[in-house]
């Protein structure tokens, strides 16, 4: 009997905590809607067409991007997808309204198209961001 007591108490329990809004979140005017503070990344492009290069002389790539968010980001990983790609990046967190940029510097070695990417996992997306440029080296 007194495990049948428990159980609404713990249901009615978890569900008073599930209602209650974070340190970070404001309670809006149409009743139950919670808002956090959100992080947002825009980015000026996510694909770059390169266009002719010239063999063995590397090429640098710049992705352009600003916290369009309301707190500061933090790029956490930048991962070339192969070798002939270098990359560079802010460690430092970028603010909100700031712009930075995504560096990678292609070797372009062989002759021919090429199509590369970029994984850049930041604080501002769920997800990491795939980025991509191509072009044809001569």
């Amino acid at each position: 009997m007194k495990n049948l007591v428990k159980i609404p108490a713990l249901i009615v329990s978890a569900m008073l905590v599930s209602f209650t809004p974070t340190p970070h979140s404001t309670l809006s005017h149409q009743g139950f809607n919670f808002h956090e503070k959100k992080n947002a990344i825009k980015w000026k492009s996510t694909e770059l067409d390169l266009g002719s290069i010239e063999q063995n002389k590397p090429a640098s790539i710049e992705f352009e991007f600003v916290n369009s968010g309301e707190v500061a980001i933090i790029i956490t990983n930048v991962q070339a997808g192969c070798g002939c790609t270098a990359t560079s990046y802010s460690k430092e967190p970028i603010a909100p309204g700031q712009s930075s940029k995504i560096t990678a510097t292609y070797n372009a070695a062989n002759k021919g198209t090429f199509l590369k990417t970029v994984t850049v996992t930041s604080s501002a997306e769920p997800t990491p961001r795939v980025l991509t440029f191509k072009g044809t080296v001569i």
